[in-house]
């Protein structure tokens, strides 16, 4: 018979789920008492080999609380090319393969060095798209340009002020825009329309040429910019009325607005600080201090271009290179709510946007984008279990139904979300409530079931459904206790708690944050673990707890929770990437993974530790969104003195090198890329190791008798030995 460990991977190898508890409490009154809740960590699009695709689309309803397949009861009329819906009544076209939609928003606020490596990379991503691909090009500085790009032999294009804001009407009648109502499903009048509503948006095969030239023609942007003062950069109308174009001619198509920014709006809608660069960008001390004067303002404007991109599936990536914040605080809500991509860099020149930007093409073995588009994701529950909400890269649906709790987490009151933008990595954190009473046992052997239902445009153009049923057994927590202790799986719940943490922590204040997380800690200790009253030293946690106190004092001190030391841009794209990445990734980011490279034996994982710092190693650390390699004491020193040069010293080049190999495999394979960091003892990057690792020797204690020998650090937080005493203590407490 599989154990439990054996059985979480198996089901998470075939449905792509990870459930906190998968034996579940049989009452309401039992669930709330397991301090954990019931909760599953889903990733819709893991990749299977063994699943192929049934060769027809599934017709849907085209209303958004409805979404009912075409079946045998609906009646069609033939002639227009209509079928209504016999769940709501919704008259339905039946509708053509869709492209795919780029359209490439360009900051020219610049430096010319790094358009040139921006231009370059738009440039190469053409080759890279499907020939029947739409693309469109809008650039702004401080007025907004829309290309159009069907002009032969001329370079045409729409300016618009950068201080003003357009509606969708507004813009659909500037631009001579068709009505996409209008032009679908009307025969010869919808074909003589078509080209009208491309003018702004054509085929790669097209337009390729014209297109590389007009990229390579982009000059900086031409208003002279004096001394003391930031360029005028109207961000938000460009946003706007890229987001107004696609939802005037591709509603409810998969698209993707690819954003380009090198610093920060400075004028119109959306403006995150002046212009005068004596006046920092708003920092985690003045949103603190309630002194960030454009942030509620500009952070309203972005929530509403998401939330509107979001309604007609369109996706909104934002690659923000530039050494100052740009305003991804403000702008976090533009791909959270859609699915897109958040990249963060120095430079346009960095290999880390030019190879991240490359990865967002990849293929799989059929040549297909591993991207999915417009997807909308239903849980339907057994009736002992109800959803009370996701926290992910989703917006609600507002489909309320019989499985839908009124307890809220995350987003709920819904039994659908939409996720504009998915790819095979992209995992939901959906979180249930179990609602069967007390009273009314449930018969031995029975299983509660919850089945996702994934609906998505694929990167071919096809819609496609991929469903997911799971079960779990029940058991009755009075009795069998045993058994559900026994099926916690630690790390989701890990996951499941801190995508928790990190959702409140974006409306609470830090501390508070903090102390609920100690308390749902205590609790779990005070409900499964095994100890005497107000002794200690008698706690015990089974092996199915033992790592989860660790995770969660990584937890507090990890960048998703301290905004110490980050900027507010830095900690929304840290908080963007954890809220989206599976569990494996999610785990490296709370607890980094380092492995050690000695003379004394193959390279090893070690302790995340201060002990673990050894001036004869060196470490590898792996942080997702930073590759640290750390040269002890003596190795730099051997390092600094060129012995790897020496034939006689070969073996020391291996060693040197073995950690950059283990290094080079992760950076090409990682999306976003990973910053390399490359330091030793005494570096001024080694600041990335040593405030990541267990302070178990500090500068207070680095002499104290029977301490290992390792670095101490220059800290005063406490270490994982006092954080598990405190917690001890606490859990055994009669008082508590």
């Amino acid at each position: 018979m599989a154990t439990f460990p054996e059985y979480i991977a198996q089901n998470e190898e075939r449905d792509g789920v990870r459930f906190s508890w998968n034996v579940w409490p049989s009452s309401r009154l039992e669930a709330t008492r397991m301090v954990v809740p019931v909760a599953a960590l889903f990733t819709p699009l893991r990749e299977r080999t063994d699943l192929p695709p049934i060769q027809y689309e599934p017709v849907l309803c085209s209303r958004a609380t409805c979404r009912a397949v075409l079946n045998p009861l609906c009646q069609v009329d033939y002639r227009a090319k209509l079928w209504a819906c016999n769940f709501c009544y919704q008259r339905n076209q039946r509708g053509p393969q869709m492209p795919l939609v780029f359209l490439y928003v360009v900051d020219t606020c610049m430096e010319d060095e790094d358009l040139q490596a921006l231009k370059e990379s738009l440039q190469m991503s053409l080759s890279l798209l499907p020939p029947t691909a739409l693309v469109g090009l809008i650039t702004f500085g401080r007025m907004v340009q829309v290309h159009e790009l069907g002009c032969e032999g001329i370079a045409k294009s729409y300016v618009f002020r950068g201080t003003k804001d357009l509606n969708a009407k507004q813009l659909q009648d500037m631009l001579g825009l068709t009505k996409p109502s209008a032009a679908q499903g009307r025969g010869p009048q919808a074909s003589q329309q078509q080209p009208l509503s491309n003018r702004f948006l054509q085929p790669v095969q097209k337009i390729d040429m014209n297109l590389t030239d007009l990229l390579g023609e982009l000059q900086r942007d031409p208003w002279p910019v004096t001394q003391g003062k930031r360029p005028l950069r109207s961000l938000g109308v460009a946003m706007s009325i890229a987001v107004g174009l696609l939802e005037c001619t591709f509603p409810n198509t998969g698209a993707r607005i690819m954003t380009f920014i090198g610093g920060p709006a400075t004028q119109g809608p959306g403006m995150v600080v002046g212009d005068e660069l004596k006046t920092p960008i708003r920092s985690w001390h003045d949103i603190e201090k309630d002194n960030a004067k454009f942030m509620k303002k500009a952070t309203k404007h972005f929530e509403a271009l998401g939330n509107r991109a979001s309604t007609n599936g369109h996706i909104i990536d934002i690659y923000a290179c530039a050494l100052d914040q740009t305003g991804l605080l403000e702008m976090r809500c533009c791909p959270n709510h859609t699915g897109g991509y958040m990249v963060m860099a120095d430079s346009f020149n960095t290999s880390l946007f030019k190879q991240t930007f490359q990865r967002v093409f990849t293929k799989d073995v059929q040549g297909s984008f591993k991207m999915a588009f417009s997807a909308t994701v239903e849980v339907k529950t057994s009736r002992e279990i109800k959803v009370c909400g996701a926290i992910g890269p989703c917006v609600s649906l507002h489909a309320k139904g019989p499985c839908v709790s009124e307890n809220e987490i995350g987003t709920g009151g819904t039994c659908q979300w939409k996720i504009c933008g998915l790819d095979a990595s992209t995992t939901m954190a959906l979180y249930f409530e179990v609602v069967n009473q007390h009273n009314a046992p449930i018969p031995q052997g029975g299983r509660g079931a919850i089945q996702f239902v994934t609906q998505y445009q694929h990167s071919s153009g096809q819609r496609r459904i991929r469903v997911t049923t799971t079960a779990r057994n029940w058991a009755d927590a009075q009795t069998q206790i045993q058994s559900i202790a026994a099926s916690f799986d630690q790390e989701a719940a890990a996951i499941l708690m801190a995508r928790l943490a990190v959702y409140r922590a974006e409306t609470e204040e830090g501390p508070d944050v903090l102390r609920w997380l100690d308390r749902q800690l205590i609790r779990l200790c005070q409900k499964f673990g095994d100890y005497h009253k107000d002794d200690p030293n008698s706690f015990r946690f089974s092996e199915t707890f033992s790592l989860y106190p660790q995770f969660m004092f990584h937890l507090r001190r990890s960048p998703f929770l301290q905004v110490f030391n980050n900027s507010p841009d830095e900690s929304s794209y840290y908080r963007h990437h954890f809220n989206r990445q599976d569990l494996t990734q999610a785990l490296i980011m709370i607890q980094p993974v380092l492995y050690a490279y000695s003379f004394n034996g193959p390279p090893e994982p070690v302790l995340l530790d201060s002990s673990s710092i050894l001036p004869d190693r060196i470490l590898l650390m792996d942080t997702f969104f930073q590759i640290v390699i750390y040269h002890g004491e003596t190795v730099s020193q051997w390092r600094k003195a060129r012995y790897q040069d020496m034939p006689e010293y070969e073996n020391f080049k291996h060693l040197l090198q073995a950690p950059v190999d283990d290094a080079q495999e992760l950076l090409h394979t990682r999306f976003p890329m990973p910053r390399y960091i490359d330091t030793e003892h005494g570096g001024s990057q080694a600041r990335f190791l040593l405030s990541k690792v267990n302070p178990s020797q500090t500068h207070n204690n680095m002499y104290a008798w029977g301490q290992e020998s390792g670095a101490p650090i220059l800290t005063d937080d406490v270490s994982l030995q006092v954080f598990m005493d405190h917690l001890k203590k606490l859990a055994v407490s009669s008082a508590a």
